[in-house]
């Protein structure tokens, strides 16, 4: 059986550098699609790390930027190629929202991949908890930069100065104290 749908075409001007972005997210996400999930959740993962989380707003307009170059992915069976998609382009963009995968909790049962801003399911219809969510894939935060403001004995302001390590001296006791240590533990 087919379902004749029509479509919104989106007539607003991309520039070419979001187009390019948009097209190597879409083939990444195809490939990507065809992994494993524990394999795919790993990449992901490692993908996210150092990027801010994506606001709602970012991870619409990435949304529908994916929608207007691929009509391939508008389909049902295309949540998962769609979702990857989605959070890659906003990853090139230097953001990432929570990628999940779940299953829908009211009749039909199926599994579906999407992804969320906060507390918001971007582009979804229904609401929040009609998906169990079986894993997903969240912003990490960055790390913060070290501080490079020394003082003068080469400690960062109000760290205490480091003490040589006993364990990691060359000098000529260590073989005295790996020989006291040794004889210490047979008797």
């Amino acid at each position: 059986m087919s379902v004749t749908v029509a479509l919104n075409r989106d007539h607003r001007p991309r520039s070419w550098k979001l187009r390019l972005q948009t097209r190597l997210a879409i083939c990444l996400a195809r490939i990507l699609a065809l992994f494993k999930p524990y394999v795919l959740r790993r990449l992901l993962t490692r993908l996210s790390k150092g990027a801010a989380p994506a606001d709602a707003a970012v991870t619409t307009a990435a949304r529908d930027s994916v929608l207007a170059s691929s009509l391939g992915l508008h389909g049902l069976r295309a949540c998962l190629p769609r979702s990857l998609a989605v959070a890659l382009l906003c990853r090139l963009r230097g953001t990432w929202p929570t990628w999940c995968v779940g299953v829908r909790t009211a009749p039909p049962f199926a599994a579906h991949a999407w992804v969320e801003a906060g507390q918001e399911m971007i582009g979804e219809t229904g609401g929040y908890d009609s998906y169990s969510r079986l894993f997903t894939v969240p912003p990490t935060t960055p790390l913060p930069p070290p501080a490079q403001d020394r003082t003068q004995d080469g400690t960062q302001d109000g760290a205490q100065p480091r003490t040589p390590d006993r364990r990691h001296d060359q000098g000529p006791d260590r073989a005295a104290d790996q020989d006291r240590d040794r004889d210490r533990d047979r008797g």
